[in-house]
């Protein structure tokens, strides 16, 4: 199953019978936007709403946490999702939350999922079509899940490991040059990692870039794509973006730690300012 699907694939396949699209918007809490308000104003035909902060651990203090795989399995089945179904995901921006979406899904072992490349940004401009209002009622599925323990990395292993980070921030978070977006979360970034900003990974259209310069990016900040690599951000949702670069690049050896900056900037003490 590619991890990318085009607007025009997707345009030639709404309705299948076995295709879901998901529209993954989530914004940061500085934007103060609504993604299930903006929804409702205008979403791709078909389209059912997943929430991110929803479809999370809620025992956790932590933003969006991986919920447990019965919890994660229990939320799909209530949005009619089942295992035998092609899952596509969409953001607004064109490529930002969709990757975290996808990486869920793939993490609880569901093979069967895919990103649209571009998003809601490419749909519209091309003038495709939209619907208006809140999901409709769907008929519940059964779906499954089985974590897949080696995408994902938490605090202590990250601590323990000497695996490279992939810190998807921006500059200025990632050398300290500016305040976290989240209180308590001290600014700079985990000894020995690497600055990609997921924003080199995507084009001016919302899509993902040519794998060519996709390694290109990794490689010009330093990191090796023979070795193990850990992405990580500010709560887990860009990295995705860097794990879905890498798997285009055809990279195995990865995860993504999850509780990225807002657990490790809150919690550790070995943090590095600067370049």
């Amino acid at each position: 199953m590619s991890n990318l699907v085009s607007t025009q694939w997707l345009a030639d396949h709404l309705g299948d019978a076995n295709l879901v699209i998901l529209d993954a918007s989530w914004h940061l809490p500085t934007a103060k936007r609504d993604a299930k308000a903006e929804f409702a104003t205008g979403h791709i035909p078909g389209a059912r709403f997943f929430d991110l902060d929803k479809t999370s651990d809620r025992n956790t203090t932590l933003p969006h946490m991986l919920p447990k795989a019965e919890d994660f399995a229990a939320a799909m089945s209530a949005l009619g999702i089942g295992n035998d179904m092609h899952v596509v995901a969409y953001d607004s921006y064109g490529l930002f939350s969709a990757a975290r979406c996808w990486w869920m899904f793939k993490v609880f072992g569901h093979t069967k999922v895919s990103v649209l490349d571009g998003g809601l940004k490419k749909w519209n401009a091309e003038n495709r079509s939209l619907e208006i209002g809140e999901t409709a009622s769907v008929t519940p599925a059964t779906f499954t899940a089985t974590l897949n323990a080696g995408m994902v990395r938490n605090l202590k292993q990250v601590a323990a490991t000497g695996d490279q980070i992939a810190d998807a921030r921006s500059g200025t978070r990632f050398r300290g040059e500016e305040q976290e977006p989240r209180p308590g979360v001290k600014p700079g970034h985990m000894p020995g990692a690497h600055n990609v900003h997921y924003s080199g990974m995507i084009t001016e259209q919302g899509t993902l870039k040519q794998p060519s310069a996709l390694r290109e990016k990794f490689t010009a900040n330093g990191v090796d794509l023979a070795k193990p690599i850990i992405t990580s951000c500010g709560s887990g949702v860009t990295a995705a973006i860097l794990t879905l670069a890498l798997e285009e690049l055809g990279v195995k050896d990865h995860a993504l730690y999850d509780g990225s900056w807002a657990e490790w900037g809150a919690s550790s003490e070995k943090i590095v300012t600067g370049p």
